[in-house]
């Protein structure tokens, strides 16, 4: 984790067509590639982006060490001056991206790479192992946020992760997505996020009885003690020395204030409302009750339904892992190629799954508001070009079904372009804000899809429409691509 050069995070196809282009000089045009996705993850109804400070610092970073190009040499599958074309490689094209925390959709451009195709072809794989990773805990983070209804979430699934580079930057996404904080030590220090934590079950199990170690630990946190009631059993004996613990505590004169207990396994619904009636009645009507144990959104949604006296939960597995939807589905397509006189000349793939044929051009996207809602009605993909007025009329058409159409009224819309500059000419001119503000922001963002949208069961999808211009020019190269 504490190589900051990844160049060689990259698949062999990569090198390979590069050395390919490399023996044709020719054919190393600038071209677009578009990375993207083309299925909501867990089913839902949108996605959230994430990783765009990891690309950035991926893409500084990219060069090849010599003890790289002493790998690749001992491969034996690339001539010598493709490699000593490698020691001198630096990335000089251009970047856009949609910033992190930023609501997205299928098929519109999360990243878009303008570049010579040697240097846009390198940075795929990572791009998309960045991007796809990130994106997929922010989602699914969002989603348990969601369900939780305003409660505080925090992730703590740093020892279930797919290692520590999947547990830490996990985290990171999950506190975009929506969490109040981490487990995980090592990302509060990166990232400045906040951390919490209770004790275990070893805690209380190494002391001589429960009470005993329920009251070493209020004494060393008066002001962060939350207590795990289950080790022998909650009812009986968790909760009952609790609630003395705590009524030493304010009879000795300590204010209590983040305080109260965590159930980490039984029938949850059950035992919070039982807990939450012995608690009431002891006069502790503010103690928290957290609650944990193998959750994830539908868990909670369904816990809540019950009326749960569950107010902060602690999601591990199933957050970090994004279990039931392990993989975001990003990809990377051609776009343009740009010719002899310096325009771009579209590209599109086929595939007889329309979801698959890609849409050609240099292209840019812009999220269509209802004015006087503020939520999104649409987004809008064009040409780079195109220019649109919030005083005219707008018509949008659903590109894989244009007989539906939507005729947006003067005056009755907004319009924000998502693509931002990230790097110009191989130089950085974009700043990555804190994590907690990028949290901020992705509220924000979340606040602007309908709640329909957002449900975690068959949810309204958000339409993303192609411009006139860009649709007639998507139909035209398919039917030249019939014709051959």
């Amino acid at each position: 984790m504490d190589r900051q050069n990844l160049t060689l995070l990259t698949d062999l196809y990569e090198l390979t067509m590069m050395q390919g282009y490399f023996r044709n000089m020719d054919r190393n045009e600038t071209v677009i590639f578009d990375a993207f996705y083309r299925s909501n993850p867990n089913g839902g109804g949108y996605a959230i982006s994430a990783g765009l400070d990891q690309l950035i610092k991926y893409i500084k970073e990219l060069h090849f060490a010599p003890q790289d190009i002493e790998y690749l040499a001992g491969l034996q599958i690339f001539d010598q001056d493709f490699l000593d074309y490698l020691a001198d490689f630096r990335f000089s094209g251009s970047i856009y991206a949609i910033p992190e925390g930023t609501v997205i959709f299928p098929r519109e451009p999360i990243v878009k790479v303008i570049a010579p195709i040697m240097e846009a072809q390198l940075v795929e794989t990572a791009i998309l192992n960045i991007m796809n990773h990130q994106s997929l805990i922010a989602t699914k983070a969002s989603r348990v946020c969601w369900a939780a209804r305003g409660d505080g979430i925090m992730e703590f699934g740093l020892r279930r992760a797919q290692g520590p580079d999947a547990g830490t930057y996990g985290a990171r996404a999950a506190v975009i997505g929506g969490c109040i904080g981490t487990s995980n030590v090592l990302c509060g220090q990166l990232f400045h996020v906040p951390v919490k934590g209770t004790h275990a079950h070893s805690w209380i199990m190494s002391f001589p009885d429960e009470y005993t170690a329920f009251k070493t630990y209020a004494e060393m946190y008066p002001s962060a003690c939350i207590l795990l009631v289950d080790t022998y059993d909650t009812l009986k004996s968790g909760v009952p020395n609790a609630i003395r613990v705590f009524q030493e505590m304010r009879d000795s004169g300590v204010t209590l204030t983040s305080y109260g207990i965590r159930l980490d396994s039984g029938d949850l619904a059950y035992l919070s409302k039982k807990a939450r009636k012995m608690l009431d009645e002891a006069g502790f009507s503010d103690a928290i009750i957290s609650a944990s144990n193998d959750l994830d959104e539908y868990l909670i949604d369904s816990l809540k339904v019950q009326g749960a006296a569950i107010t902060s939960w602690g999601v591990g597995t199933n957050l970090i892992t994004s279990k039931d939807w392990p993989a975001f589905g990003g990809v990377y397509k051609l776009a343009a190629i740009m010719g002899e006189d310096g325009k771009f000349i579209p590209k599109i793939k086929l595939s007889e799954n329309s979801e698959k044929v890609t849409n050609p051009g240099n292209k840019t996207i812009y999220r269509i508001y209802d004015k006087e809602t503020g939520k999104i009605k649409a987004d809008l993909i064009c040409l780079v070009d195109e220019t649109f007025s919030e005083e005219e009329p707008l018509l949008l058409f659903d590109p894989l079904e244009p007989w539906k159409k939507t005729k947006c009224k003067p005056g009755t819309y907004t319009m924000r372009e998502l693509l931002k500059p990230v790097f110009v000419d191989g130089e950085c001119v974009y700043e990555s804000p804190e994590v907690m503000d990028i949290r901020d922001y992705c509220q924000k963002e979340l606040s602007t899809l309908w709640d329909e949208t957002r449900r975690l069961i068959n949810p309204q999808k958000v339409y993303v429409d192609l411009s006139n211009k860009l649709y007639q020019i998507k139909i035209a190269l398919l039917d030249q691509m019939s014709e051959k």
